[in-house]
């Protein structure tokens, strides 16, 4: 199989300083990889958290960083001042959306609602037909364990169709992650059909 080719990658993740050391690590070492492998990062554009890992991790090793924030957010001053590109939206919905034009691949760190917001949709979006390239839930220390097993349950209590399992790709390590985001197969639009039950 050919290995897909990864340009950019939208990572989600928290912004919250207070988590454990483990997935600092995780972020930053995400960032370092992404530079090494020459693909750019897409992210949120926030200064904290493991946001700010993760871009750290890419800017450190020579990496693009291109953050997409909506304007109510710089103006509160929450943005990182230091990425290779900054993209002001108007709202959380077009920053969204952003993320997602600008990436042929998505990972989620661990995050609360609003990273768990963002894989949500994408998800959705994937199984609709409207995004098409991978996504890997890097689930570091178990974090993603109880949505991944939610995603399961959907599927098995018929809520969503066996297929949309391959929707998602579960990691433990960055280096898994990436791995996967070169070798999961692209989504076949063919597959909107399938998104009633």
């Amino acid at each position: 199989m050919e290995k897909n080719r990864i340009k950019s990658v939208t990572v989600y993740c928290a912004s919250s300083t207070q988590v454990d050391e483990c997935y600092f690590h995780a972020a930053h070492r995400l960032g370092v990889l992404l530079a090494q492998k020459q693909i750019g990062l897409i992210n949120g554009a926030g200064s904290i958290g493991l946001m700010r890992a993760v871009s750290d991790g890419a800017l450190e090793t020579g990496g693009k960083v291109t953050g997409v924030i909506p304007r109510f957010m710089v103006e509160q001053g929450w943005h990182h001042q230091g990425l290779s590109e900054l993209i002001i939206t108007e709202t959380m919905h077009e920053r969204k959306q952003q993320m997602a034009d600008l990436s042929n691949g998505v990972i989620a760190l661990p995050g609360g609602c609003g990273t768990l917001e963002e894989l949500l949709e994408v998800i959705t979006w994937k199984q609709l037909g409207l995004y098409l390239y991978p996504i890997v839930i890097l689930n570091i220390n178990g974090y993603f364990d109880f949505l991944i097993n939610q995603l399961e349950r959907a599927v098995d209590e018929h809520f969503m169709r066996p297929q949309h399992k391959d929707i998602w790709q579960v990691a433990t390590t960055p280096e898994e992650a990436i791995e996967m985001l070169h070798n999961t197969p692209l989504w076949d639009k063919s597959v909107r059909k399938l998104a009633a039950i």
